[in-house]
């Protein structure tokens, strides 16, 4: 008889790790600091555990997941939101962090054993270096936007102007991240390949959020950045799809990134584009679609090893549905 394979549930807060082991059934607390991370690896390596799931906690789990990777574990760390409606769906109402660690466990177990192993590399501290670079840009993008906006509604007088001071240093912290970005991807042999394969398409955001690409399906990928579609059909009516959930930060960056390349830039996706708005679709959908396609063409890009050629767009069918 085949032994069950063991996965731990790690609920975190600051201060603390509330952890439950799912085929023991056992659960620990430990202090969420090196001390008490370095007490978790060897109680789980005595149970011979090595793949733990976290939720992602606001930051609170960074130092955690670190740790448990360095000490050999498979980590993963998942949404918030996907584990309550897991949750709900197995009847669980009551909420202590040891049921939440217990639930976390369980979804671990229902949905992420057997992940393709190449995954790991979402962890490893370069990937995170460039993660928070991205981040960091992304922040200053947004608040520099929010700022132009602001000054933009005031009249001509002192306020405006002190707004539009303000605006002038983002600028050059700006440039400053682009080169850090820059420089994180050249100095890692992966990720340089993956920025001489892909173009520059958001390449900083692809490699940062997104070390699945290459590794899965294209409708499992399209669900991960949250722009797949989903039926809301009923007995006779069929309702009208929506995408939904996904890697929010990273859908925005692609977007926008769409926008550019179906409308003007790329010869691919524009002539997509302006074939399904002849056929009645809003720009909207048309550009959601757009992205699909454009996720679909760097996951086989990058899983078989192509280099974009425009007059012969990478074989997107061999990558498995």
């Amino acid at each position: 008889m085949t032994q069950k394979q063991d996965v731990v549930g790690i609920d975190v807060s600051k201060a603390t790790l509330d952890v439950y082991a799912l085929a023991s059934q056992q659960a620990r607390q430990f202090a969420n600091s090196p001390a008490g991370h370095g007490e978790l690896a060897g109680w789980l390596k005595q149970l011979g555990i090595d793949i733990a799931v976290l939720e992602a906690s606001g930051g609170y789990e960074r130092t955690a997941t670190q740790s448990l990777r360095q000490a050999g574990l498979t980590v993963h760390v998942v949404d918030p939101k996907r584990v309550r409606h897991y949750a709900r769906a197995a009847g669980q109402r009551a909420k202590t962090d040891r049921i939440d660690a217990r639930m976390i466990a369980a979804f671990g177990a229902a949905f992420l054993l057997g992940r393709s192993a190449g995954i790991a590399d979402a962890g490893n501290p370069a990937r995170q270096m460039l993660s928070d670079l991205v981040a960091a840009r992304q922040a200053l993008i947004d608040h520099r936007t929010t700022l132009q906006q602001q000054a933009d509604a005031l009249p001509p007088g002192l306020a405006k102007r002190e707004l539009l001071a303000t605006l002038k240093p983002l600028g050059r912290r700006l440039e400053a991240l682009e080169r850090h970005i820059a420089a994180t991807i050249a100095k890692h042999q992966a990720f340089a390949a993956l920025a001489r394969r892909l173009g520059p398409v958001s390449i900083a955001a692809l490699i940062a959020w997104l070390p699945e690409l290459g590794h899965l399906g294209r409708r499992q990928l399209a669900a991960l950045v949250g722009v797949a579609p989903f039926a809301d059909d009923s007995a006779l009516r069929a309702g009208q799809r929506h995408i939904q959930g996904g890697r929010m930060k990273l859908r925005n960056v692609l977007y926008m990134a769409t926008v550019a390349a179906a409308t003007q830039h790329n010869p691919v996706l524009k002539v997509c584009y302006q074939r399904l708005v002849k056929t009645g679709k809003t720009p909207k959908v048309a550009l959601i679609a757009c992205l699909r396609k454009l996720l679909t063409i760097l996951n086989a890009m990058v899983a078989h090893q192509q280099d974009w050629t425009p007059t012969r767009p990478p074989a997107t069918e061999l990558v498995a549905a």
